[in-house]
């Protein structure tokens, strides 16, 4: 059985192949890339080209100003139906010939399409074929321009304008329009000739004339009906209509909308629906091309927003590694504009894609981390590179840290173990007052251990925002004096002086945490003013704050530092900590405190030498 299906296949083949070799008409194949697949003898007789010379080519039978005609014609077969119309083609002579060519889709078994076929008529003959023929050409010319102006459109909106505008003048119509298909509607959202009113009418697809032509498989129609009786709602209120002739217009290989030609005063004939098909074509491409650039267009916005939205410095570099976009946050990170930058290299290393992340310094003290990739298709590099400054300097303030944290344990562990080891090693042999001396030692540098520790804990609950306070009214006038009195005797090379009014309101904030913060200015006020001098504690009520000053005649803050010096692991004068000794957290957790207090601390320098620490604190509320 299937022997003979497949021999019957094959008579049918041999038969099929029979009647093209021996058509009398010339029939021409070409696949969807516009290469010739067929070319029977018919075709060569008529054209003059042998089937060898023409196989696997372009056909060269299409004069050059028919070509926007014929890719026209094509993109009409390729969205369904046959289409015969009246044109001219080349021969190997040099010679036009007039035809009359019938253009189908050309499709497989599974129905994929493979090109197209033409059947070409001679038509040459025919008197009233000439006289069309001639007239066609004319229209053919003017079509050429019409296509143009409307390829170079851009703007949907003014595309779809000239799509009318054009239909009308090719087709002679007293009135165009163009209608979009949305979810079931029709849509008027373009029109020559009629009145502006008209426009945005919509009416139902299922029972328009679009409907009607989408439910017949056909390209183009033609209705004709007395005025004012057609059922198409669009146009039902036009006076003396007479005639309306339609053709669809398809992007991506859907219908898009369609093209109406209305006629109130002359005949109507196959030139017209011709044209008209051809128009819908044509119409086809442009809209394609419209939408695409929007699309594009949109997307270059979307891609905009993203790049100037985002937090990272951003740049695109051409093929020269020159700058060609450049975000604000690049401006921000850099210092420089995009005006500045423009054309001209990144002002950093920028490291191969596959080399991963580059870490560099700028001049301005920032560091980046930079990053490269290139875009698929496009020769062009996108850089990204983000601040990584407050890490950076947490990275090299972890080192110091624990360097310093080391030298500051180490002192008292060792004194601790040294004391301890000679008691236990010498008890019999040391007296009395020597025992108690070395248990003394060990207590006064367990205690600074424990305090050493203690703000240890105290600045990491602060880097974690997990200082508790509890804020209330109290007497910030008693607090200053009693800290006064416990300082005074801390250091004979110093005078503690105290202003503080007695007028002073009470401050609104943690008791606990003012002590601490205060204590710890006056600490670093001894510390720093190792030559010794006047340390002055005041507070005044200024406006909305209570203002507390600890100033000294010490070295001073160096320029630059004032506010650096409230940051973690940073000391004043860090290249002399041997000197002064500690971590560099004091400050840090002073100014956290007085901000959980919904207060501040602030540094600045006196002259001719030493420095001032301002508090803040609002006044309780009476």
């Amino acid at each position: 059985m299937g022997l003979q299906q497949a021999t019957g296949q094959n008579r049918v083949d041999a038969t099929a192949w029979a009647v093209i070799e021996s058509a009398a008409d010339a029939i021409v194949a070409f696949s969807t890339d516009r290469s010739v697949l067929l070319w029977n003898p018919a075709a060569e007789r008529m054209f003059g080209w042998p089937a060898g010379e023409v196989l696997g080519l372009e056909p060269p039978i299409i004069p050059e100003e028919l070509q926007s005609e014929q890719n026209a014609v094509l993109e009409r077969v390729r969205s369904g139906g046959q289409i015969s119309f009246v044109t001219r083609r080349a021969c190997k002579d040099g010679t036009l010939i007039d035809l009359r060519i019938d253009i189908s889709a050309l499709t497989g078994r599974d129905g994929e399409m493979l090109g197209w076929v033409n059947v070409c008529h001679r038509d040459g003959d025919d008197d009233a074929a000439k006289y069309q023929i001639a007239q066609r050409a004319r229209v053919i010319r003017r079509l050429g321009d019409v296509v143009a102006d409307m390829n170079a459109q851009r703007d949907l909106e003014a595309v779809l304008d000239r799509i009318a505008a054009s239909l009308r003048e090719l087709t002679t119509a007293d009135a165009g329009g163009f209608v979009l298909i949305e979810d079931g509607k029709l849509r008027l959202v373009s029109m020559d000739g009629l009145p502006a009113s008209l426009r945005g009418r919509s009416a139902d697809l299922e029972t328009s004339l679009v409907g009607e032509l989408m439910r017949s498989g056909q390209t183009v129609m033609m209705a004709t009906g007395e005025s004012g009786e057609f059922d198409d709602l669009i146009w039902s209120a036009l006076p003396g209509l007479h005639t309306i002739a339609l053709s669809l217009s398809h992007v991506g290989g859907r219908p898009y909308g369609a093209l109406y030609a209305l006629y109130s005063g002359r005949e109507v004939g196959h030139v017209e629906l011709e044209l008209l098909e051809l128009m819908a074509g044509h119409a086809s491409v442009a809209l394609s091309n419209a939408m695409a650039f929007e699309e594009v267009v949109r997307q270059r916005a979307h891609e905009r927003a993203v790049i100037d939205a985002s937090a990272d410095g951003i740049a695109v570099l051409d093929t020269d590694g020159l700058i060609r976009q450049w975000n604000p946050a690049a401006h921000e990170l850099t210092g420089l504009s995009a005006v500045a930058v423009t054309g001209r290299p990144p002002p950093f290393p920028v490291p191969e894609p596959a080399d991963g992340k580059l870490t560099h310094r700028l001049p301005n003290g920032r560091w980046l981390d930079v990053l490269c990739n290139e875009l698929d298709g496009r020769d062009e590099r996108v850089i990204d590179f983000r601040d990584v400054t407050a890490a950076k300097e947490l990275e090299e303030a972890k080192d110091l840290f624990l360097a310093t944290t080391s030298h500051e344990l180490r002192t008292p562990i060792t004194v601790v173990q040294g004391f301890a080891s000679t008691l236990a090693s010498r008890w019999d042999k040391l007296t009395d007052a020597e025992r108690r001396a070395a248990v003394q030692t060990i207590a006064d540098r367990a205690g600074s251990l424990g305090r050493l520790v203690e703000q240890l804990l105290l600045g990491s609950r602060a880097g974690a925002d997990q200082l508790t306070v509890t804020n209330g009214p109290f007497d910030l006038a008693a607090l200053l004096r009693g800290t006064a009195v416990a300082f005074r005797p801390l250091s004979e090379a110093h005078t503690l002086a105290a202003d503080i009014p007695d007028s002073l309101p009470p401050a609104h904030g943690d008791p606990m945490a003012t002590d601490i913060i205060v204590g710890q200015l006056l600490e670093n006020a001894f510390k720093y003013s190792p030559g010794g001098g006047t340390v002055t504690v005041a507070a005044r009520h200024a406006g909305d704050w209570i203002e507390v000053t600890v100033e000294d005649e010490g070295i001073g803050i160096a320029s630059g530092d004032h506010e650096r010096i409230f940051e973690r692991f940073v000391q004043g004068e860090t290249g002399d900590r041997r000197r002064f000794g500690g971590i560099g957290l004091g400050l840090y957790i002073v100014r956290q405190l007085a901000r959980a207090q919904g207060g501040e601390v602030a540094a600045s320098s006196r002259a001719p030498g030493g420095t001032c620490m301002r508090l803040q604190l609002r006044p309780a509320s009476r």
